[in-house]
């Protein structure tokens, strides 16, 4: 068995366990140690409850050793929940000071799914203020950092669950996304995050009814995503929008070989680091070597009218619910929620609903096409490489290859697929900036086909591993592969033409 259980997957740990190799206590007690570690730097985890979670952790070992109930599909692995998701016992402080003495009353389906599988939730990850960031600080639980280079922020709303992976303190780590508050974290802390499709894994009400929100899992390899998804989705009363039947993935996703794949490095108009788009090349590359055929596309969007009607949406749903904490919270509250309702309030203008159905509506039609024609389609998570850590970008915008865009958001390609929310998105890595940051791409299906998103992204992982920690516990900036690791490539790719 490996020194670095810190770094061992939920798949590796579930077969240690039953060959009787590894106890259910040694690795969470591992993960703790690590813990002490690492969280002084990063401070990905906002609550602990070690104690119960090692009771648990020896509940699971006895299973395993064949004494009571036999072990469920996820008996003994440690499961980090976002702070966001409440589980009835539980601190559920949403990142905010507002709600720093809450104790949850009731568990979402979302949590509970995993808790029924035998996961131990042994700790809660940081989130912004009301998950309304892409960044992970809040006035609350101070500044989350990055494992890989702790001046930059692990993304957000779900930065402190990325962080967890990467730093090696949790095996699994649930998340949630409005606006790519799943896949963000997952590029910046070089690990993986689904989105499901809409209604795939139920969500707490009212959101379950909120096309643009989703549950899902973030892991640190496919396969572990795939095991986590596959426990967590399904019907459940509790979200009319859940689909039936459930859909159960395949433990190992089938070849890449004669799939089509479209490609585009910006979707049209979002400015690019050279790092993210280079990276980005490279990865379709990679398919191209497994037998995929991969085409760049021209997706012709529109990023002003992508956020146009992602601020309509927001407006009364989301958006509204942030602002009303603002409201009656003046105090308390975050400058940069403070900023994000006047974001939406100023980027949605007089807008009506309708106006907001027909942008929404051009979008699709400017993918649609692309989507009939190919398996699954290939861009960029984020454009950066990286917010820096503790900014609020309160007043400024950020600037990305020499454009400035008026809003931190506006550097994620993310939100195009909540939009989109059919669709399933598979967030993988795709390599390392020379910030030492990691990058990573979207895979993007047709409607409600999770399926293929999984084939693809297991055609582009590499070996994990973790950030080192030297003695006075500061990040080594080392990137998660090796640039011999990288992928390469000099295809040229044919383009084709998408209109909006």
């Amino acid at each position: 068995m490996t020194d670095e259980l810190h770094a061992l997957s939920a798949t590796a740990a579930l077969a240690a366990f039953r060959a009787r190799r590894l106890s259910p206590v040694e690795l969470l007690e591992a993960l703790i140690a690590r813990a002490d570690e690492t969280e002084p730097v990063v401070g990905a985890l906002c609550h602990r409850s070690f104690e119960a979670a090692l009771d648990q952790a020896r509940a699971a070992e006895r299973r395993y050793a064949g004494r009571g109930e036999p072990p469920r599909p996820l008996e003994g692995i440690p499961l980090a929940i976002k702070d966001d998701e409440p589980v009835a016992g539980q601190p559920w402080s949403q990142g905010s000071l507002v709600y720093r003495d809450v104790v949850a009353d009731v568990t979402s389906a979302f949590a509970q799914r995993a808790i029924d599988a035998g996961a131990i939730v042994h700790a809660r990850t940081a989130t912004p203020e009301f998950a309304a960031a892409m960044f992970t600080h809040s006035r609350l639980h101070g500044v989350t950092r990055n494992p890989w280079n702790p001046d930059v922020s692990p993304g957000g709303s779900s930065g402190g669950a990325g962080a967890a992976l990467a730093s090696g303190v949790t095996v699994l780590a649930s998340g949630s996304d409005v606006l790519g508050s799943i896949r963000v974290p997952a590029a910046a802390n070089g690990v993986v995050g689904f989105k499901p499709p809409h209604g795939r894994v139920p969500v707490l009400a009212p959101w379950g009814l909120d096309s643009f929100a989703h549950c899902g899992p973030m892991a640190r390899t496919v396969a572990d995503c795939v095991l986590y998804q596959n426990v967590v989705a399904g019907p459940d009363p509790s979200d009319h929008a859940s689909l039936r039947p459930k859909v159960t993935l395949p433990a190992t996703p089938a070849p890449v070989r004669g799939l089509r794949v479209a490609l585009s490095a910006d979707l049209g108009d979002w400015p690019l680091d050279p790092d993210v788009r280079r990276n980005t090349l490279a990865v379709a590359d990679v398919l191209r070597e497994q037998g995929a055929t991969v085409d760049e596309v021209d997706v012709r969007l529109s990023r002003a009218a992508v956020f146009r009607a992602v601020a309509i949406h927001l407006r009364d749903g989301f958006g509204a619910a942030v602002e009303a904490e603002v409201r009656a919270h003046p105090d308390d509250v975050t400058p940069y929620a403070r900023d994000f309702v006047r974001w939406v309030r100023e980027t949605a203008g007089t807008a009506t609903s309708l106006d907001g159905l027909e942008l929404q509506a051009a979008i699709h039609a400017a993918l649609a096409g692309v989507l009939e024609r190919y398996d699954a389609l290939l861009c960029p998570t984020l454009a950066t490489r990286g917010l820096a850590a503790g900014e609020d970008y309160v007043g400024r915008g950020i600037e990305v290859d020499g454009t400035t865009l008026g809003s931190h958001l506006e550097a994620a390609l993310t939100p195009v697929f909540n939009v989109l929310s059919r669709c399933p998105v598979l967030a993988v890595p795709s390599g390392i900036a020379d910030n030492g940051v990691p990058t990573g791409v979207q895979v993007v299906g047709r409607t409600f086909d999770d399926e293929t998103v999984f084939r693809v992204g297991a055609a582009l992982e590499r070996p994990w591993r973790a950030p080192n920690f030297g003695s006075r516990h500061k990040c080594d900036a080392a990137a998660p592969h090796r640039d011999s690791d990288r992928p390469h490539g000099s295809a040229s790719p044919r383009k084709e033409t998408s209109n909006q």
